[in-house]
């Protein structure tokens, strides 16, 4: 068996850099407004990784936490040169990191499984076929 290979994540200037071990756990495309005001996009797209298998490599980021529609927080992390919000710690997923994932450029980069949110989903948006749709957050089982 081999070791996937690792990920480099940065901000739009480079300042700041992360380093995530592996694949991700989960792909997930979020429509939620919260994530159209913080990308300045339609959605966000999120990548998440174990805790454990991420490390920041290059600056220092600011932090900021609010709220979410779980009921618990989430501290955001971004480059205090470009303001590109890099990565993201859920309160209600404390054994994992969200990392944007744009911030990979990559085109071969694995596709969303998940949508959630839809029902904030603008409605000229088109899903590629495939993905699990879910009108809020999934259950958690």
């Amino acid at each position: 068996m081999t070791e996937a290979a690792a990920r480099e994540a940065q901000c739009h200037c480079g300042a700041l850099r992360l380093r995530c071990e592996g694949e991700p756990l989960k792909v997930s495309l979020c429509h939620c407004r919260d994530c159209q005001r913080r990308t300045g996009s339609a959605f966000s797209i999120a990548t998440f990784f174990p805790r454990k298998d991420v490390t920041v490599t290059a600056g220092t980021a600011k932090r900021f936490t609010r709220g979410s529609a779980s009921g618990q927080d989430v501290a955001f992390f971004f480059c205090p040169d470009c303001g590109t919000n890099l990565w993201w710690e859920p309160a209600r997923l404390p054994a994992l990191i969200g990392v944007a994932a744009g911030a990979f450029a990559d085109p071969d980069f694995p596709m969303p499984e998940q949508a959630v949110w839809c029902e904030d989903q603008h409605p000229w948006i088109r899903l590629p076929d495939g993905i699990v749709r879910h009108e809020r957050n999934p259950v958690r089982r």
